[in-house]
């Protein structure tokens, strides 16, 4: 499949924010969730939880995953500590552009937050050692809805930043099967993906 970044004239799904960051001598600070802004920013999405991982090594691979429904989730993603590459593939049935995605380099020193709907199947790796990330959901953890597809699907040809080496997976995410052999629960909502636009700093 092709990027997303390849397709024009299309409506945004997944959408790059950068929170404003106010700094001086002492350092900065960032108001990095406002409902009412980032309601004008397109995201009005209610979160009703907040989760928090650390990754040891560079190289950890954590994806590609999202829940069914009755529990479908949207995802807003940080970076807190060191850097990743985030990605988001379209998984929406009838969508013209199933089974592609877009991706962005998040990381502490750039502030950038990558929002995910339901419908899309959302996955990091990490590109240094002691990565944090925090990310808030829609819906509650439910693991009765866990869904995901394989990080080296051919179909998506994602070229994850691995320079060669193999990723750091869980025992979990080894055994996920391919787009192919997937039967989506997600509705096409009308809006095709988009290349992310990297807002003005």
């Amino acid at each position: 499949m092709r990027p997303a970044n390849e397709l024009e004239s299309l409506s945004v799904q997944p959408r790059l924010i950068r929170p404003r960051r106010f700094g001086d001598d002492r350092g900065w600070f960032s108001e990095v969730y406002n409902a009412r802004r980032y309601g004008e920013l397109g995201v009005g999405t209610v979160f009703v939880q907040d989760n928090h991982s650390f990754s040891r090594d560079a190289g950890v691979l954590r994806g590609l995953h999202f829940q069914r429904p009755p529990h479908a989730q949207a995802k807003l993603v940080r970076c807190l500590r060191g850097a990743i590459w985030d990605v988001a593939v379209d998984i929406r049935r009838g969508s013209p552009t199933y089974g592609r995605w877009v991706a962005a380099e998040l990381s502490a020193d750039n502030g950038l937050q990558i929002y995910v709907p339901v419908g899309f199947a959302h996955g990091f790796l990490t590109l240094q050692p002691d990565v944090e990330v925090e990310y808030k959901t829609s819906d509650f953890y439910a693991p009765e809805c866990e869904g995901g597809l394989i990080w080296n699907d051919a179909d998506l040809a994602l070229p994850w930043p691995l320079s060669g080496a193999d990723p750091i997976l869980s025992p979990k995410d080894r055994e996920l099967g391919p787009l192919a052999d997937f039967d989506s629960p997600f509705d096409y909502d009308g809006a095709p993906l988009e290349a992310l636009q990297v807002p003005a700093g």
